[in-house]
C-alpha cells in the first residue's frame, strides 16, 4: 500500500489544501470581567477592538452559505498505524467532506487523502493486541495490520461483523446479528462461541396440551414410538456435542417477545452479560409528519418519534451466560440499593391531591435498564481485558438513580460499587466508566459532589477522588500504561476549557494546555502527542499539536479561516458575572458592547437565549451559534447592546445550576433574564423600554415564557422553532426534567407556554420550520390556534416548508433573520 509520505509532496496545491493561501491572524482574546456584587462596572467593561477597523457586516453576508468563513477542520483523529494525524474539511460548495492527513514529523503539511488509501487513515473500529497487531474495520471490510507494517484483508461484505475485541488467547472476536465468532489470525479458523435466538427452545417431545392429546399418546402405539424415536435422536445429538468438538456450542434461547438491549462477551470467551427487553414498537403509526415539498409533487408522510405523553416504562432483564456449560442465569436487581424506593412518592401525592385523591406509597421494583448514554453507542457493559471482571452501569427509568455494579461470576449476583442518586435527575452526561488495563480497578465519572469528577475504585473498596472542586471534568482518556488519565476541565474559569492530566497513582494534576478559549483533544495511540482543536470567541477552531507531557508550546497546524472573515470588524464579547437575585452564584453571560455605549442617550438592547437548555454559550471559545455571533456583531455596529446569558439550566456550572428547572422549566430562567435586564439598565446605559429578546428551540420556549409570564420584561420577542407544550416533546430529554405527563401533569402545565398564552401583550414573531422532527411543527400550530382563540393581535408567524430543526438553506436563514431584525428595528 501507498505510504503517507506520498500525500505531502505538494501540500500547497490549491486542489489539495485551500487553507495554504490563508495566513494566521490571531484574534484578540476576550476580556474577562469579574463583577463584584452591586458594582457599576463602568471601568471594567470596555469593548474589545476588532481585528480591522473597517467593513460593514450585512445580513446577506452572514446568512449566506458558511463556506465563506473558511471551512474549519473537524473529526480530528489518528491514522490506523498512529503515525499520521487526520481530520476532515467540508469541500467548498459541496456537502461532501474530504479527509486530510499529515505525518507527525511535518504536521502542518497536510493534504487530501486519496479515496484509494483512505482505509489506512480512517476506521470505524480499531483494537490493538498486546503484541501490537491491529484489527480495524472500515465500511464493509475488516483489516489486520501486523507489526511489520503489512496489512491484510480479513473480511469483506457478507454479514456485517462489528464490536471487534482481542481475546486473551490472541484471537479476534467479532459480533454478527445473532452470533459471536472468534477468529484465529494465524490460521483463519473461525469458531462460533455464542449464538442466541428469541424463540422457544426446541423440544424433542412436548407434554400433551390437553386431555385429548394425553389420551391420544396413551392409546396409540404409533404415537408413542414416534416420540421415543425423537427422544433417542435428541439424546444421540446431545452426546455427540458433548464428546466431539466438531459440534458448535448450543444456542441460548430467550423470550420470543424480547430483543437484545445490550451484550458483551468476556475476552476469555467463557462468559457473556446480556440485557434483553420487550420487543415493542418505539413509535405509533400516528407518529408522522407531513413533508409538503417533494420531487413527485405529492405530500410525503415522514415517520417521527413518539411523544413523551405516550411514553411507556422500559425495563431490562439482565443475564449471565456461561458459555462453557450453556447455563443462563438472571442477574437480579434486588441487590441494588433503592431498587424499590418510591422516589416519586411526593410528586405523585401532590398530583393526586390536585385531583382530590390520596396517594399511597408503594415499594414495587422500579424499572431499571442499562444506562443509555447520549455520548456513546456501545452498551454499558465493560469487561476487564483479563476477562475475569465485568462491570455494568444501570439507570432507573424514572431518571433518579444510576448504579455502577460488578458481577460476581461465581454466584451470578450484582455487587453495587457506586450509587448516584439525584432527587431531580441524573445527568445524561458524565457517565464514562471502565477498567484500568493493568489492574482490576474501575474508573468512572460522578456528579455526586455537585460537579462532575473522576474517581478510581478497586471493587469492594472506598473510591478515590482524582479530581475535586467547583468545576467539571469531561472526556476522560486513560493512557495504555494506566499512568495518567487525560481530560478537559473548566478549572480556571467556567468558560475556559483546557486539557489536564492526573497521575492515577499520586493524584497529581497537571495542566497540559494553557491556551485559554476552548480546547478539545485526541491522544495519539502511542500516548506521546496530543492533537488539539482550539478556538476563541472570535476565532473558529483550528488544529494544534503538543507533546502529551505539556512541554513546549502548542504548534498550530491549520490556517483555515478565510481572509474575508478576518477582514470584518467582529465584536468580541466580554464574559461577565451578573449578580443573581435568587442564588449565591453569579450568572455568566456574554455582553456585546458598541463603541461609546456609556455616552449619550440610552441604548437599545437584545437578549439572546441559547437553545438546548443544558448548553453553555458564555464561554471563551467559538460558539456553535456562529450565525448569531455574527448577527450580534452586526447589531453592535448599529448601536445595539447584546446580552447572551447562561441562565440556570445551562451546562458548565454544576449540578445545582442544571437542576434548578426541575418541575418548573421557564421559571428560574426568566428570573435570571430579569437580573440580566436589570444589569443592562444599571451598568451599560440601556433603556429598559427598548429591550427585545429572541432564541431558537429552548431559546424560543424561553421567549414565549418571558413574553407570556413577564410581559414587562421585553418590548418584543422572536421565538424560533420553539417548544410550546412539553408533553409533545421527546421522552429522554423531557422526562428527566418534568417526569412524565401521566405521573406529573402539574409540572407540564407549569412549564408549557401554551397554558400562559393569554399573557401576551407585546409584539411576537414565531418562526417555525415545517420538516422539524425535533420540535414538531404542530407545536406552533396549536399555539397559533390558541392565540387566535384568545383574540391576540400582536403576533406574526413565518413558516419554512423545507427546513428541519436546524435550518439548511441560506435563503431560509436570511428570511428568518430579516424578520427578526425588522421586529427589533420597528419595536425597539
Amino acid at each position: 500500500m501507498k505510504q503517507i509520505t506520498t500525500l505531502v509532496a505538494s501540500v500547497c496545491l490549491t486542489v489539495s489544501l485551500a487553507a495554504c493561501s490563508s495566513t494566521e491572524s490571531p484574534a484578540q482574546a476576550p476580556t474577562i470581567v469579574e463583577l463584584p456584587p452591586k458594582s457599576p462596572l463602568e471601568a471594567a467593561v470596555q469593548p474589545v477592538a476588532a481585528t480591522t477597523t473597517s467593513g460593514t457586516i450585512t445580513l446577506n453576508q452572514i446568512m449566506s452559505d458558511p463556506d465563506w468563513l473558511g471551512r474549519a477542520p473537524s473529526g480530528m483523529g489518528w491514522s490506523v498505524d498512529g503515525r499520521a494525524l487526520v481530520y476532515d474539511r467540508k469541500r467548498e460548495g459541496s456537502v461532501v467532506r474530504d479527509s486530510y492527513a499529515a505525518l507527525l514529523s511535518a504536521p502542518s503539511q497536510s493534504s487530501i487523502i486519496p479515496l484509494s488509501d483512505i482505509h489506512e487513515y480512517r476506521f470505524d473500529e480499531r483494537v490493538v493486541r498486546d503484541d501490537g497487531v491491529i484489527a480495524y474495520s472500515f465500511e464493509d471490510s475488516i483489516y489486520i495490520r501486523f507489526v511489520n507494517g503489512d496489512t491484510v484483508l480479513l473480511n469483506k461484505g457478507g454479514q456485517t461483523l462489528n464490536t471487534l475485541t482481542f481475546m486473551t488467547d490472541g484471537r479476534l472476536m467479532a459480533y454478527a446479528s445473532d452470533h459471536v465468532v472468534a477468529i484465529d489470525l494465524a490460521s483463519g479458523q473461525r469458531e462460533e462461541i455464542l449464538r442466541w435466538a428469541f424463540a422457544d427452545r426446541p423440544q424433542a417431545v412436548k407434554p400433551p396440551k390437553d386431555l385429548i392429546a394425553e389420551e391420544q399418546i396413551s392409546l396409540i402405539e404409533y404415537i408413542q414410538t414416534q416420540r421415543n424415536n425423537r427422544l433417542a435422536r435428541a439424546e444421540a445429538e446431545s452426546q455427540l456435542a458433548i464428546q466431539n468438538d466438531s459440534v458448535a456450542r448450543d444456542t441460548f434461547y430467550f423470550d420470543k417477545g424480547h430483543r437484545i438491549a445490550g451484550m458483551r462477551v468476556s475476552p476469555a470467551g467463557n462468559f457473556a452479560v446480556v440485557a434483553t427487553t420487550k420487543s415493542v414498537p418505539s413509535r405509533d403509526d400516528s407518529d408522522i409528519m407531513p413533508h409538503y415539498v417533494q420531487e413527485d409533487g405529492r405530500i410525503a408522510s415522514k415517520k417521527v418519534r413518539r411523544r413523551v405523553a405516550d411514553a411507556e416504562p422500559v425495563n431490562h432483564d439482565l443475564w449471565l451466560l456461561n458459555l462453557s456449560n450453556g447455563y443462563k442465569q438472571p442477574l437480579s436487581f434486588v441487590s441494588l440499593p433503592g431498587y424499590n424506593d418510591d422516589v416519586l412518592a411526593d410528586v405523585k401525592r401532590e398530583n393526586a391531591l390536585a385531583r382530590g385523591e390520596e396517594y399511597q406509597d408503594n415499594r414495587l421494583p422500579r424499572d431499571i435498564t442499562l444506562l443509555s448514554s447520549w455520548y456513546w453507542t456501545e452498551p454499558s457493559i465493560r469487561w476487564h481485558r483479563s476477562g475475569e471482571h465485568v462491570a455494568v452501569m444501570l439507570e432507573a427509568w424514572d431518571n433518579k438513580d444510576r448504579w455502577l455494579a460488578t458481577v460476581d461470576l461465581d454466584t451470578a449476583k450484582l455487587n453495587t460499587q457506586h450509587r448516584l442518586h439525584d432527587d431531580a435527575w441524573v445527568n445524561y452526561r458524565f457517565n464514562a466508566f471502565g477498567w484500568l488495563s493493568e489492574s482490576p480497578t474501575l474508573y468512572y465519572q460522578s456528579e455526586h459532589t455537585g460537579y462532575a469528577h473522576l474517581y478510581v475504585q478497586v471493587p469492594g473498596e472506598t473510591p478515590k477522588a482524582l479530581t475535586y472542586g467547583e468545576y467539571i471534568v469531561d472526556s476522560p482518556v486513560v493512557t495504555t500504561d494506566d499512568q495518567f488519565i487525560y481530560y478537559t476541565a473548566n478549572q480556571k474559569h467556567p468558560g475556559i476549557y483546557e486539557v489536564y492530566r492526573v497521575n492515577v497513582e499520586s493524584g497529581e494534576i497537571q495542566a497540559v494546555t494553557d491556551l485559554n478559549g476552548k480546547t478539545e483533544f485526541s491522544l495519539s495511540p502511542d500516548n506521546e502527542t496530543l492533537l488539539l482543536s482550539h478556538s476563541k470567541v472570535t476565532q473558529p477552531p483550528e488544529l494544534f499539536v503538543l507533546d502529551a507531557d505539556g512541554n513546549g508550546d502548542a504548534m498550530r497546524i491549520t490556517h483555515t479561516v478565510s481572509e474575508q472573515f478576518l477582514s470584518l470588524p467582529w465584536a468580541a464579547p466580554q464574559v461577565i458575572e451578573i449578580p443573581s437575585s435568587h442564588t449565591d452564584k453569579p450568572i455568566y453571560a456574554r455582553v456585546y458592547l458598541p463603541e461609546g455605549y456609556d455616552q449619550g442617550a440610552s441604548k437599545r438592547a437584545v437578549v439572546f437565549n441559547h437553545g438546548a437548555g443544558y448548553l453553555q454559550n458564555a464561554h471563551m471559545g467559538w460558539s456553535g451559534y456562529f450565525r448569531e455571533f455574527m448577527f450580534h456583531s452586526m447589531l453592535v455596529q448599529q448601536g445595539y447592546v447584546v446580552l447572551d446569558m447562561d441562565y440556570r439550566a445551562s451546562a458548565g456550572y454544576g449540578r445545582d445550576w442544571r437542576t434548578a428547572i426541575y418541575r418548573q422549566m421557564g421559571t428560574p430562567e426568566i428570573q435570571d433574564l430579569r437580573d440580566g435586564v436589570n444589569w443592562l439598565v444599571e451598568n451599560v446605559n440601556v433603556d429598559r423600554d427598548r429591550i427585545g429578546t429572541y432564541g431558537g428551540s429552548y431559546g424560543g420556549f424561553l421567549t414565549f415564557m418571558s413574553m407570556f409570564n413577564a410581559p414587562d420584561l421585553f418590548a418584543a420577542g422572536a421565538a424560533l422553532r420553539p417548544v410550546t407544550d412539553w408533553a409533545h416533546y421527546n421522552t429522554p430529554y423531557t422526562s428527566n426534567i418534568l417526569n412524565t405527563p401521566s405521573v406529573d401533569p402539574i409540572a407540564y402545565r407549569k412549564s408549557s407556554p401554551i397554558y400562559f398564552a393569554e399573557g401576551l401583550e407585546k409584539p411576537l414573531l414565531i418562526n417555525a420550520p415545517m420538516v422539524d422532527d425535533n420540535v414538531f411543527f404542530v407545536d406552533t400550530v396549536r399555539l397559533v390556534q390558541r392565540l387566535i382563540e384568545l383574540e391576540k393581535e400582536d403576533f406574526e408567524t413565518a413558516i419554512y416548508p423545507v427546513e428541519p430543526h436546524g435550518f439548511v438553506q441560506p435563503s431560509s436563514w436570511l428570511d428568518e433573520y430579516r424578520r427578526i431584525y425588522k421586529l427589533f428595528e420597528e419595536n425597539l
